[in-house]
């Protein structure tokens, strides 16, 4: 599924559905990886050991979808 209407709604089994596509390619790279929707764009979340891991994680999203994102992943 590609998302790429900014007007299409996304229900709770979209978002579900390309969470689990996103953690299967990451792997452990992400903890506790959350994908929200917020009005026409999505925010990513969670937690990552290095910036290169949440870069991966931010054009995993973008190979998905031709949404506004915001990466709130934190780097610790």
């Amino acid at each position: 599924m590609h998302i790429t209407e900014d007007h299409e709604v996304l229900t709770k089994s979209d978002l579900d559905q390309l969470e689990t596509r996103l953690q299967a390619q990451l792997g452990c790279r992400v903890r506790d990886l959350r994908l929200l929707s917020c009005g026409a764009g999505l925010v990513l979340r969670g937690f990552a050991r290095t910036y290169h891991a949440k870069q991966l994680a931010q054009h995993a999203v973008m190979r998905e979808t031709d949404r506004n994102l915001a990466n709130e992943i934190e780097v610790a």
